[in-house]
């Protein structure tokens, strides 16, 4: 793995809810909120609601910008977030989580607990050079994030759907041909 556990997490969890803003929107109801975060984040230290749902569409235009910069435009946006949100980082542990790192206490709103934790996580990525992990979709009609956390760096799509439509249209290019 070429991050830590909590950060690889946190990339992850960023992406996907950066991309639920591309296109259509994924992220309309506090439920979608509610199982994103069962399935990227720590559920422990939050409100549910619709003005949480509304606080958490409101960053993922920020969290995009900052998951498709340069390294240089990335740590200047790393730091203008810590700063405005007044991280101040702390180890803790919960749950089962070891110890890891968090840029704000756990009353802080959960919006502004997923921005200074994308942040904190792009510090890694950033020290390490590995920006090249991030990439814009190779489907033509998608702007999404991709990840790319394997060994061999050779993830090209945001999404499964946006696979199979490519592997679909490649294979009806290939049927046509023959």
């Amino acid at each position: 793995m070429v991050f830590t556990d909590d950060t690889a997490i946190m990339l992850q969890a960023a992406v996907v809810l950066a991309n639920s803003g591309v296109g259509t929107d994924t992220m309309t109801t506090v439920e979608t909120l509610d199982g994103w975060y069962a399935g990227h984040l720590h559920t422990e230290h939050r409100a549910s609601g619709p003005e949480e749902l509304e606080s958490v569409r409101a960053v993922r235009h920020l969290l995009y910008d900052l998951l498709s910069s340069d390294r240089d435009t990335a740590a200047t946006r790393v730091n203008d977030l810590l700063a405005e949100s007044g991280a101040i980082p702390q180890l803790v542990r919960h749950g089962a989580w070891d110890w890891h790192l968090h840029g704000v206490s756990a009353d802080a709103d959960p919006a502004t607990r997923i921005v200074v934790d994308t942040a904190m996580a792009m510090i890694d990525v950033v020290r390490d050079d590995e920006l090249d992990r991030f990439g814009i979709c190779a489907d033509e009609t998608c702007t999404g994030i991709v990840l790319d956390l394997s060994r061999n760096r050779s993830r090209r799509f945001c999404s499964t759907a946006c696979g199979n439509r490519n592997a679909v249209a490649a294979y009806r290019a290939r049927q046509a041909r023959d």
